[in-house]
């Protein structure tokens, strides 16, 4: 990518930034209440409610922790949970407080996936699949509360036309139980070895591509057990967060119901997605203020509910990830930082056994040769992302 690029990418996302502002300073205008007015209504907040709110973006994190702890599992790392949680924690600082976050973030955990043992492979792999995890947990969601508004459509209607209500559940069930067999027998085969790699692409989307595709392939030596475990606990995550939204708009005596409240979420989620600003700074306190106003919410307990939320969610995360940061550094195992990797053609031989052409034994996995293309990055790099 040439320096006239990025800068005329640069460009149109300042304006983009700049557009997102003026347009929420715009729908905002005199319906923000004066600071004195929500100062009050955090003042008389319900404390076991924001003690709940609480709770619930502790387990949001842990969730975090556990996805990506599972799936390095299904790889064959072992990492202490202590280490996964402060992962989590510096992971998600770096995402909301940097610009390109999210990238930086993954950046961040190829190198502590490693420095846990991880080779190249797997390392990248979990790197991806966690993403792709968290995107599947909130696209669940989504089809859950469709599924649930469907649901409460049809028991709405089946008193007064019960015919239609049948006529549209016989084909739902039809295909339901034609693919049920189809899913069944997925789940239950057997972990298949990972395929060799096809040659590289080139350009910035290429190495994006191959990356994905690398990891989808390494993904198939992960056994179903523990892509369940993993996407449960990337449910829960999200699930989690909601229930801070909900206990913080509790606390301030906002008692819109929950579907209410889980469509407002829901909505700014998507939303959340373009990367206007850091961790959508800014973007999120307007748009959840919008909804929970247009819901009905008075003004001044949606400000403070919004500052609640976020506080939690958000503000909070940056300094305990950078105490997430320094732990990581002081608990990095000395064993794997201060010699080279496995996977690394200088790195010491598995049982003194060397392989044919020069690769080296990785353990039960595979060797090096059927991890590695033949142009692998240097250590620490990856197509796609900045180096880690």
């Amino acid at each position: 990518m040439g320096e006239r690029t990025r800068r005329r990418r640069r460009l149109w996302r300042g304006a983009g930034i700049a557009a997102v502002l003026v347009g929420a300073a715009f729908a905002l205008r005199g319906r923000l209440p004066e600071p004195a007015e929500v100062f009050t209504t955090l003042a008389a907040a319900d404390p076991a409610w924001l003690l709940t709110a609480a709770a619930a973006q502790f387990v949001s994190l842990a969730m975090f922790a556990r996805q990506q702890r599972r799936l390095l599992t299904g790889f064959g790392v072992t990492i202490p949970r202590h280490r996964a949680f402060a992962l989590a924690y510096s992971r998600s600082a770096i995402a909301i407080s940097l610009p390109a976050g999210s990238a930086v973030s993954a950046a961040y955990a190829f190198r502590e996936f490693r420095a846990d043992g991880a080779d190249k492979a797997a390392a990248t792999a979990v790197m991806v699949l966690s993403g792709l995890l968290s995107a599947a947990g909130l696209a669940l969601l989504y089809v859950t509360g469709m599924l649930t508004g469907a649901a409460t459509a049809l028991a709405r209607n089946w008193d007064v036309h019960p015919g239609f209500v049948l006529a549209g559940l016989v084909p739902a069930a039809t295909l339901a139980a034609a693919a049920a067999p189809a899913l069944a027998s997925r789940l239950r085969a057997p972990a298949r070895p990972a395929r060799q790699r096809r040659p590289r692409s080139h350009g910035l989307l290429g190495g994006v591509l191959d990356t994905v595709r690398d990891a989808l392939t390494e993904s198939r030596t992960v056994r179903p057990r523990h892509w369940l475990l993993a996407l449960a606990a990337a449910v829960g995550n999200w699930l989690t967060d909601l229930l801070c939204l909900l206990a913080a708009s509790r606390a301030v005596g906002i008692e819109l119901g929950v579907a209410t409240l889980a469509t407002i979420y829901l909505t700014v989620q998507l939303l959340r997605q373009v990367p206007l600003t850091p961790g959508g700074i800014g973007v999120i306190e307007a748009a959840l203020f919008a909804g929970l106003v247009s819901a009905g919410a008075a003004d001044s307990p949606a400000t403070a509910a919004v500052l609640t939320y976020r506080l939690l969610s958000c503000w909070l995360i940056i300094p305990i990830g950078v105490l997430g940061w320094l732990v990581l550094r002081a608990t990095r195992r000395s064993d794997v930082v201060d010699r080279p990797l496995l996977d690394e053609p200088d790195g010491s031989v598995v049982a003194g056994t060397r392989l044919p052409q020069h690769r080296f034994a990785v353990g039960p996995r595979s060797d090096v040769g059927e991890q590695q293309p033949a142009d692998a990055r240097p250590r620490g790099e990856f197509p796609g992302l900045p180096p880690g």
